[in-house]
């Protein structure tokens, strides 16, 4: 017979038996979203984001360049502050999340490829700042119509060198670890995979093609002739195009259009779906913030006038937001396991 306790008379063994629990069925999300592991690095890209996202706000009020004794600011007006503010902001918000570890692969995709179009920009940056006086031109920086004789770089410039270097390097680490963050979802994208990618491509070769031509530009002069009485379009020396500037310049604009192509590409194929929205939400900010420098330049200054190039980097960015909205909106209604 079991042996039994002396104060109350209750088998031992009765007291040893596990208590019975009930468990009550959760509801299941239909995104099916599962999160492993998360390995140091991913937090490491979030603090680099955030870092950059921080650089490059403050590179927006302090003097960026001093062209032939002129102060120039990137948020010298609201629109000017709009554009130098829009990524920034949506860089360390994505980093804040990827440092929490909340949905890693978005804030990782996001960084690898925000990392991947600023190699090209930083190149076009050191050139701004350093090899443009070799070979000077008409340039538009800060929304004004310059001749880079002289330059000095101020700390906005080396504020904005800071957050595109750091976010190269948070590109790196968010390509070093990607294969390790564990991270996967139902699937609720592999419908639209195709018809998503050919939308991408087509808005991706199309603002190539916008970028080798100037968002805003000087307008011809129509003179008449004393002469005949005829009038004669004289052109007038406008700001150079993506792929015209020598060095540094060109090597960062082909870098940029091959970068902006390759990601295009890939960013709708990577797995889950808020990888996805992740990289196509770096390609919209991009694309629309350029879009968005080419009206500044053209409501900011007087000689520049907005281009059908320009106009087509803002349908650009606007078409890639839509199709990161899409993304991200394309998801499963919640059920009930076992239902």
């Amino acid at each position: 017979m079991p042996a039994r306790d002396a104060r109350t008379g209750a088998s031992r063994n009765a007291r040893t038996r596990p208590p019975r629990t009930t468990r009550a069925t959760p509801p299941v999300d239909g995104e099916g979203l599962v999160i492993g592991t998360v390995p140091p690095g991913a937090r490491l890209a979030g603090v680099l984001l955030v870092l950059a996202g921080v650089a490059g706000a403050l590179s927006a009020f302090p003097t960026y360049l001093e062209v032939d004794g002129r102060d120039l600011v990137l948020g010298s007006s609201v629109a000017g502050a709009v554009v130098a503010l829009l990524g920034p902001l949506v860089t360390a918000a994505v980093g804040v999340q990827l440092a929490r570890s909340a949905v890693p692969k978005f804030g990782l995709a996001y960084a690898a490829v925000a990392g991947a179009l600023s190699v090209g920009q930083l190149l076009i940056e050191l050139y701004r700042g350093r090899g443009s006086v070799t070979r000077p031109g008409v340039e538009v920086l800060a929304g004004e119509r310059v001749l880079t004789s002289d330059i000095h770089v101020g700390p906005g410039w080396v504020a904005g060198v800071v957050a595109l270097v750091l976010t190269v390097l948070a590109g790196g680490v968010a390509a070093a670890v990607w294969g390790r963050t564990v991270m996967d979802d139902a699937g609720a994208l592999e419908a639209v995979r195709g018809p998503l990618a050919g939308a991408t491509v087509l808005l991706g070769v199309g603002t190539v093609l916008c970028l080798t031509l100037p968002a805003a530009d000087v307008p011809d002069d129509l003179v008449t002739d004393p002469a005949t009485g005829l009038q004669v379009v004289v052109p007038r020396e406008g700001p150079q195009a993506l792929l015209e500037r020598p060095g540094l310049a060109l090597l960062g604009g082909l870098l940029l259009a091959g970068a902006l192509v390759l990601c295009s590409v890939t960013a709708p194929s990577l797995r889950p779906r808020l990888a996805a929205v992740g990289g196509l939400l770096a390609i919209s900010v991009a694309v629309l913030g350029a879009g968005l420098a080419g009206v500044r330049d053209a409501v900011v200054s007087e000689d520049l006038e907005w281009t059908v190039p320009g106009a087509g980097l803002l349908v650009a960015g606007l078409g890639f937001c839509a199709l990161t909205a899409f993304a991200w909106r394309l998801r499963r209604r919640p059920v009930r396991a076992g239902s």
